[in-house]
């Protein structure tokens, strides 16, 4: 595990029976060369002694805002972390880290952090399906978080459900993926100025109704969060209201028109341009301004078609620039990508078939083909978005050192 050599980990234990377990991953942290810096919150005493965590950790306990001679621990803390990981994370830490509630030590220093945090949530399975605690894993995912969901074992109470602490080895695991993504990463992007755009376009038919798609926007969200912390310089075109990390500008639009002029306007000036949004082919040719009644009859709807944003894009494309568009593709998967690439003049097209279960629109999950040739393919299987984002600015880097 050299990727975990020197680096400074954050272990936060929060007050679950699942606690005890939080020493073996700073014993196994600090075996393997890391700086293990246990912080605890007050609940966590209930299950565990300080002294066998800071006897094994690299420093003592941290319990609170408010002991030793520093008056801003958590700023601290967070601002000289390379990861933090929760470990076991209750459903309140969860809770109030989705909503930026500053409780405790913990709150405060993962709200002050801007390293990657892992959270390896533990409670009963009736608390952990509760759609509240769903919906907070899925905003805290939205933002980037790891998370290493509980397994299915024997539980507490002595029945048998999913909420139990995942292992040891699947945390450490995760730990190691996420230090190595951050080596491997390092800033291979940085001064690159990266335009990413997102989601579905919605072309009105009325004051109520739209032609649109089921494109959720995650994918291209993902590769706007790997671009920025791969020190790009990004902005990211949404037509989503998804959360979006500092340090990314944000467009928001609504329309093929809208992100077409959005686009128009920042591509001459930018390096790379990744075009995952699923954007309309065609629009009504005209919309009403008001709402069409049910009893006005069945309205004819007439279509035009939209501007082809990464079309115009690649005939403007200079040779120091990058551009990659995505194809969504129900057959013919690798044919239509090819003949994309060629007629659009891409360096990189991302086709998948949205057809097969838990690929593209508004899953978590992607699996794609990467397409920089007629020969040049490479398939990616069934994998988190995330991931799916990593190779591909891994290729756009590629592209960019081919010409330097």
């Amino acid at each position: 595990m050299t990727e975990l050599a020197g680096r400074r980990v954050i272990v936060g234990i929060c007050g679950g029976i699942a606690a005890y377990k939080a020493v073996e991953i700073c014993r196994r942290l600090v075996d393997a060369g890391a700086h293990v810096v246990p912080v605890m919150t007050k609940a966590a005493d209930h299950f565990i002694g300080r002294t066998t965590v800071s006897a094994l950790a690299s420093e003592a306990v941290r319990t609170s805002m408010w002991e030793g001679d520093d008056p801003i621990p958590h700023t601290k803390l967070g601002q000289t972390a390379d990861l933090i990981v929760v470990v076991p994370a209750t459903a309140r830490l969860i809770g109030a880290y989705a909503h930026g509630l500053s409780t405790d030590l913990l709150t405060n220093v993962l709200i002050a952090t801007r390293a990657p945090v892992i959270v390896c949530p533990a409670m009963h399975t009736e608390m952990w399906e509760h759609p509240a605690v769903q919906d907070n894993i899925a905003l805290l995912k939205s933002r980037g978080t790891r998370i290493v969901e509980p397994e299915e074992g024997r539980l507490a109470g002595g029945d048998t459900g999913k909420g139990r602490l995942a292992s040891p080895d699947a945390i450490m695991d995760e730990i190691v993926d996420v230090l190595a993504g951050a080596v491997e990463a390092s800033r291979d992007l940085k001064g690159c100025r990266v335009i990413v755009t997102a989601g579905g376009t919605r072309e009105p038919i009325d004051a109520v109704r739209v032609v649109t798609n089921r494109s959720s926007g995650k994918q291209g969200h993902a590769v706007a969060e790997e671009a920025a912390r791969r020190g790009a310089s990004v902005v990211l075109i949404t037509t989503t209201d998804r959360a979006v990390p500092a340090g990314i500008d944000v467009v928001r639009v609504e329309t093929a028109r809208d992100m077409h002029e959005a686009v128009r306007s920042i591509w001459p000036h930018s390096d790379v341009l990744v075009m995952a949004a699923a954007v309309a082919d065609f629009r009504p040719i005209r919309s009403e301004s008001g709402k069409i009644k049910k009893d006005s009859g069945v309205p004819e709807v007439r279509l035009e078609p939209t501007a082809d944003i990464l079309a115009e894009a690649g005939s403007t494309k200079r040779k120091d620039q990058v551009l990659v568009g995505f194809a969504a593709e129900t057959a013919d998967l690798v044919e239509n990508a090819r003949t994309k690439l060629v007629k659009k003049n891409l360096d990189l097209v991302v086709a998948n078939d949205v057809a097969q279960p838990g690929v593209g629109f508004d899953h978590d999950t992607n699996a794609v083909t990467f397409v920089r040739s007629a020969d040049d393919l490479e398939s990616m299987p069934l994998s988190d978005k995330r991931d799916v984002a990593r190779r591909l600015l891994d290729i756009v880097v590629e592209v960019r050192e081919s010409r330097s």
